[in-house]
């Protein structure tokens, strides 16, 4: 068989990692890093080389599925489109437009043909019951960027590559190569800024393997990051360190910044935080001093309590230390396919949050409920409780906060569809299984990180392999439902004619698919530039430093009390693994093989006290749940904290996790209760939890 050479960027997490992959009409011969790529620069991790395992995966689903007397039977995609509409229809009937949920996973950000078709079938189905990954781990983000620059997606990205001190709260970058921060290689990027004489400090409850590299790390009491960030702001104007720079004249609020952090002083943040206030003092000071500086708070700082705090206080602090739009400070990509552009919102009065929730009041952004009132609408009586639930690559029951709640619910749905390749643990709940496309049988244009990314960059790639037969692409899947709910006769252009008809709005009209796919490796488009006073989208066009809703929420920071008690005395957070992105890369062999890698960790300190050593099983339990798992004892917890890893739990038809040894799910013990009542998202970090061995 005649070798092939086929260029792409690896889609399976924001990294966008160029690769090179050899391969012949049927297998992939190998799968390398492209050193050409101007973003990745040769770097590609484990998962990449495990894109061939997706789609010879022993468990996929390749026909249209139908649960008949509780068992899934293979029915043709006719018959399945047309019980889906029928099913749908009938249950909106019954029971209103929003009685159809729509849930959204983590792998739609990654296809772009899939964000092109979506809209359309919520649209079609008309529902305000939306939910998605989003809101279980970045909405702080978007909330900070919507009211502070007018616009959710406008996102202040590190510029790593030209920044000479790096401050990480709750990042762990040199796993996951950034998030919300596409920073491929990150480690090499690490040495770059020492190497330039700059440095790089972490704070985080786990001395991390981003921290193991820093220059300093400290160690902080979970949810207790805005408190830090606060601190540090006060100290920046106490020292007269204060700069707004090029945004000089553009920014409005400084004063009342300055009065609103005045409760946050040194001694106050060191009680809280765990970290010494002369060592609080000193960051502030070498960070404000720095000839360029970016605070990036990442994962441990959105998904707690104070998420939206923490974005908010991380966004201002740069500001403030002129280190926003700034080279080396936090800047704003200039994308080929101008997401912000596109769906821009100026000239339209909007209020936030866009609405409240049914039952709790929870807030709504970007058309999004946050996932963590999912079960509660599915569990509660009355108009707008939801009756049907749509998914869509996402598996909820293990990624959701106390998932189990959720699982649950599902059951007593009168209709459930899932667009997914497994039956896992939120599909095994369906009434029908619709199968699509995975990575390598896909087109390839990353539009949402594009966007995220430390260097602008473009590429595209059409698919390597055509997909098993009677499998049609995850887009024209979701456009057929759509046209079937609507009634259409056909469906519309693809999604690279519609990617090639608004490449020439971006930034770069030169840039077009045929340019793209005729370059082979990335367009490098250059680094970051200054570009954000002629996109804010603020009502009268200037950066908002003090929201109000964010000094509304100052006084719940202030009172939070510390969480632990007598029956729950550790603060539970998770942790990322190289080999591990979600609950669905978890059936790859080469990503479960070895050693069982879910396990607890626990300070040295704490261990010895319970009376628990290497390798014991323990019994972790929470006010939702209770799970056992082996302890890993090692001084890279800070004491009183224990990480279990994310991802883990399956307990459907996975076969390969199954030689990964017993796992269990963080999401069994997260309390769909403690939120971030700003933003809305799930605080997966310091949950309260007891510790024992097991019996």
């Amino acid at each position: 068989m005649t070798h092939q050479t086929h260029f792409r960027t690896c889609n399976i997490c924001e990294a966008m990692c160029g690769l090179i992959i050899t391969h012949d009409e049927t297998q992939v011969i190998s799968i390398k890093p492209n050193p050409d790529d101007p973003l990745s620069r040769g770097h590609i991790c484990p998962k990449a080389v495990a894109l061939q395992d997706f789609r010879s995966d022993p468990d996929r689903v390749t026909k249209p599925l139908l649960k008949v007397d509780g068992v899934f039977t293979e029915i043709s995609w006719d018959e399945a489109f047309d019980i889906a509409a029928s099913r749908l229809r009938a249950v909106q009937e019954a029971h209103g437009r929003d009685a159809v949920g729509v849930y959204l996973g983590n792998p739609n950000a990654h296809k772009f043909g899939n964000l092109l078709n979506l809209p359309a079938l919520m649209k079609a189905l008309g529902s305000s019951n939306r939910y998605s990954s989003a809101t279980a781990d970045q909405i702080p983000h978007h909330v900070a960027s919507i009211h502070m620059l007018g616009h959710p997606m406008l996102m202040p990205i590190p510029d790593v590559d030209r920044t000479d001190f790096m401050l990480i709260l709750g990042g762990n970058p040199l796993v996951s190569n950034g998030s919300m921060m596409t920073a491929p290689g990150f480690g090499r990027r690490m040495d770059e800024i020492k190497a330039r004489g700059g440095k790089v400090v972490v704070i985080d409850p786990r001395r991390t393997e981003t921290a193991e590299k820093a220059s300093a790390h400290y160690f902080i009491q979970p949810e207790a990051d805005a408190v830090l960030l606060l601190a540090m702001i006060r100290e920046v104007f106490a020292a007269g360190l204060d700069r707004l720079g090029p945004l000089e004249g553009h920014v409005e609020g400084v004063d009342t910044l300055r009065d609103a952090v005045q409760p946050f002083t040194l001694d106050m943040a060191a009680a809280t935080t765990g970290i010494d206030a002369n060592d609080i003092r000193r960051l502030a000071h070498d960070f404000a001093s720095s000839p360029s500086a970016v605070c990036y708070a990442r994962m441990g700082a959105s998904t707690q309590s104070f998420g939206g705090l923490c974005q908010w206080a991380s966004y201002a602090l740069n500001l403030i230390t002129g280190n926003f739009d700034s080279e080396g400070g936090a800047m704003f990509t200039t994308p080929a396919f101008d997401y912000v552009g596109m769906t821009s919102r100026k000239g339209r009065a909007r209020t936030y949050p866009e609405r409240r929730s049914r039952v709790s009041g929870q807030p709504l952004y970007n058309g999004e409920f946050p996932v963590s009132v999912m079960a509660e609408e599915m569990e509660t009586p009355g108009d707008g409780q939801i009756k049907a639930l749509l998914t869509v690559a996402g598996n909820p029951v293990l990624t959701a906060p106390n998932g189990r709640r959720i699982e649950a619910a599902l059951d007593d749905l009168d209709f459930m569809i899932s667009v997914d390749i497994h039956i896992n643990d939120t599909t095994r709940h369906a009434d029908m299984i619709l199968p699509g496309t995975v990575a390598l049988e896909e087109a390839v244009y990353d539009m949402v990180f594009h966007s995220f990314a430390v260097r602008n960059t473009a590429t595209y790639a059409r698919p390597v392999f055509d997909p098993p037969e009677g499998v049609m692409q995850e887009w024209e899947l979701i456009a057929r439902l759509t046209a079937r709910l609507t009634g259409a006769n056909q469906i519309g252009p693809s999604p690279e004619q519609v990617l090639n008809a608004m490449l020439p709005a971006g930034y770069h009209p030169d840039v077009t698919v045929e340019a793209m796919l005729d370059a082979g490796t990335a367009f490098d488009l250059g680094p970051l530039v200054p570009n954000l006073t002629e996109r804010l989208e603020t009502h009268d066009g200037q950066i908002q430093l003090a929201p109000q809703v964010f000094l509304d929420d100052l006084p719940r920071l202030m009172t939070h009390a510390d969480s632990r008690d007598a029956q729950y005395p550790f603060a539970m957070i998770g942790r990322r693994q190289v080999r591990s992105h979600n609950s669905w890369t978890q059936n790859s062999q080469r990503l479960v093989k070895g050693r069982n890698r879910c396990t607890v960790e626990i300070n040295f300190e704490d261990a010895k006290k319970l009376g628990i050593s290497d390798g014991d099983d323990v019994q972790i339990s929470s006010h939702v749940g209770v799970v056992t798992l082996p302890a890993e004892i090692t001084s890279a917890m800070a004491q009183g904290v224990v990480s279990i890893p994310q991802g883990w739990g399956q307990s459907g038809k996975t076969m390969q996790v199954a030689a990964a040894g017993r796992t269990v799910s963080i999401n069994d013990l997260t309390d769909d209760k403690r939120i971030d009542p700003v933003s809305g998202n799930a605080a997966f970090n310091g949950v309260p939890v007891q510790i024992e061995l097991a019996s």
